[in-house]
């Protein structure tokens, strides 16, 4: 073999067997209300940050759920461990999104919503 052809495989190999991945997550928010209210004076108080989070794996580039079936979900586990009653509400709603794995043999997509829980004292 010539020094080239070496060179070439070598190079080959090192790239194959690195195990680099993929790996990147966004952050934006996806929260579209239009509900304004007004706080003139301190009539509330900040309970906890409450989030959910779902998770698909896809192989091959075929796989589980749907994108938006993916937000639906993470969505009505935040909401699930918020236990909205009362005067309560969320507020400040964050979507990240993050993908990890060797695309396209193997990856999984995970979203996770969190919010603020505040509860109206008045």
């Amino acid at each position: 073999m010539t020094r080239t052809t070496k060179v070439i495989m070598g190079l080959a190999l090192i790239i194959g067997l690195s195990s680099c991945g993929v790996n990147r997550a966004w952050v934006f928010n996806q929260n579209q209300n239009a509900t304004q209210v007004n706080l003139e004076r301190n009539n509330f108080e900040v309970l906890d940050q409450v989030s959910g989070s779902a998770e698909v794996e896809y192989v091959l580039i075929f796989g589980g759920m749907q994108k938006r079936q993916l937000y639906d979900k993470a969505y009505a586990e935040m909401i699930k461990s918020a236990e909205l009653k009362g005067s309560r509400a969320l507020t400040n709603i964050l979507t990240e999104e993050h993908i990890g794995g060797v695309p396209p043999f193997w990856y999984t997509r995970t979203v996770t919503v969190s919010a603020n829980l505040i509860e109206f004292t008045e």
